[in-house]
């Protein structure tokens, strides 16, 4: 499998699974199926961006949850308003 991936969350250095087998066990289980699905939709030009992407939701992150949930709110805000 090589060197383990690692990338910061709230300031601390965090593993970040880098198998198929390895992110979907990381992953709620309520994002599994998509997860599955994702994987085995993915053609040879693909599968780096999907398992990239699934690598970095396996690995939760509140505060950039926090900020996206803010982002979304304030998006809606100025939607309603308009």
């Amino acid at each position: 499998m090589g060197e383990a991936l690692k990338t910061f969350v709230g300031g601390a250095e965090v593993e970040v699974p880098n198998s198929i087998p390895a992110i979907r066990a990381a992953l709620p289980e309520e994002r599994r199926e998509e997860f599955d699905q994702a994987i085995n939709d993915a053609g040879v030009h693909e599968i780096q961006a999907v398992m990239r992407h699934w690598m970095l939701e396996s690995v939760p992150d509140p505060e950039a949850e926090q900020i996206l949930d803010r982002l979304a709110q304030d998006e809606a805000e100025r939607r309603s308003v308009a």
